[in-house]
C-alpha cells in the first residue's frame, strides 16, 4: 500500500524537477498534455475495459456502494457552494478544483495497489469502478467546469459526447460486453500505449506543482484534502457494509475512494479553465496525508 503511494510521489517529484532543470519551456509540457489527454489515457481505459472480467464479482453492491459515496458527497459540495463562496472567497475555478480533488480517484494507483492485496479478483473488483465511476465522474466533472470554470463555452452535451475518457470508456466496455477479441497487434498497441498515460501524467502534476502552495495552506485545499482522504471513503466504506459487502469488496470500494484524486483532474483543469495550481497543491497533499490516512481507514474497517 506504502509503496504504491511512494512511487506516484516520486514520479510526481521527477516532474517539478524537470520543469525545472530540463525542459523549462512550457510549450513542451502544454503538447505533452494534449498527447496524454486525447491518446494516452484513452488508450488505457480502453485496454483495462476491455478484458475485465465483471461477472465473477457483486456487480451490483460494489456499484451501489460507491454511487451512494459519489451521490452523496457532490450533493454536499454543491450545497455548500455558495457558502465557500462567503466565507471563504472559494471563486468558480477554484471550486471546480475542489470538486474534482474530492471527488475523482486515481484509478491506476488504486488499480496497481487493490491488485498488489487481493490479485486478480482485486483487479476484477477495481474493474467495476472503472466501469461505474469514470463516466459518471467524467460528466461530473466536465459539467462543474464548464459551468464554473474559465474555459471555453459551447455545447456541453457535445463537450461530453467528445470527451476523450469517456469514449474511452465507452469502448472498453462495448469490446467487454460484446465479447470481441482485439487482434494481437492491437492489443499490444493499446497496451504499449497506455502504459504511458500513468506515469506521464504525474510528470505533468509534478510541471505544474507549486510547491509554496502547500507550505501556505489554505481553506480549499484543507476542504480538498480532508474530504477525499476521510469524508468520501468512510460514507462508501459505511455503504459497502449497509449493502453486505466485506473482505475484498469492501477493501476495494474503500481503496478506490481513499487514494489521493486523479492525476488527469490537473490535465482537465488546464484544458477547461479550472484553478491548475490549487488542482496540482490538492492532488500532492493528498499523496503525502495519504501515507497516514489509509493504513487508518484499514483499521477503521478492519481490513
Amino acid at each position: 500500500m506504502i509503496a504504491s503511494l511512494v512511487a506516484v510521489f516520486l514520479v510526481i517529484a521527477v516532474g517539478q524537477l524537470a520543469r525545472h532543470f530540463l525542459i523549462r519551456e512550457d510549450a513542451a509540457w502544454q503538447g505533452t498534455e494534449r498527447i496524454t489527454y486525447y491518446l494516452l489515457f484513452p488508450a488505457l481505459l480502453i485496454e483495462t475495459l476491455a478484458k475485465a472480467k465483471l461477472g465473477e464479482v457483486p456487480v451490483l453492491k460494489v456499484a451501489s456502494a460507491l454511487l451512494v459515496a459519489n451521490l452523496i458527497t457532490g450533493g454536499i459540495l454543491l450545497a455548500l457552494r455558495a457558502p465557500m463562496a462567503r466565507v471563504f472567497a472559494v471563486d468558480g475555478p477554484a471550486f471546480t478544483s475542489i470538486f474534482q480533488g474530492i471527488m475523482r480517484w486515481n484509478a491506476f494507483v488504486g488499480l496497481a495497489m487493490v491488485g498488489n492485496l487481493y490479485g486478480n479478483l482485486g483487479v476484477t473488483l477495481v474493474s467495476i469502478a472503472f466501469a461505474v465511476l469514470i463516466p459518471v465522474l467524467n460528466v461530473q466533472s466536465i459539467w462543474i467546469l464548464r459551468r464554473y470554470g474559465h474555459g471555453s463555452g459551447g455545447s456541453m452535451w457535445r463537450g461530453l459526447a467528445t470527451n476523450p475518457f469517456i469514449v474511452g470508456t465507452a469502448i472498453g466496455l462495448a469490446l467487454n460486453f460484446s465479447g470481441i477479441t482485439l487482434p494481437g497487434p492491437v492489443a499490444s498497441a493499446l497496451d504499449m500505449i497506455g502504459r504511458c498515460a500513468l506515469g506521464v501524467s504525474l510528470l505533468l502534476v509534478g510541471a505544474g506543482l507549486k510547491l509554496g502552495d502547500i507550505a501556505r495552506p489554505s481553506p480549499a485545499l484543507a476542504i480538498g484534502v480532508a474530504a477525499r482522504l476521510l469524508f468520501i471513503p468512510v460514507v462508501g466504506g459505511l455503504a459497502a457494509l449497509a449493502f453486505g459487502l466485506g473482505g475484498a469488496a469492501l477493501g476495494a470500494v474503500v481503496i478506490c475512494l481513499a487514494v489521493p484524486s486523479a492525476s488527469a483532474s490537473y490535465i482537465l483543469a488546464r484544458q477547461m479553465g479550472g484553478d491548475a495550481p490549487l488542482m496540482a497543491a490538492i492532488l500532492t497533499a493528498q499523496t503525502v496525508l495519504s501515507f497516514a490516512t489509509m493504513p487508518l481507514l484499514f483499521l477503521v474497517f478492519g481490513l
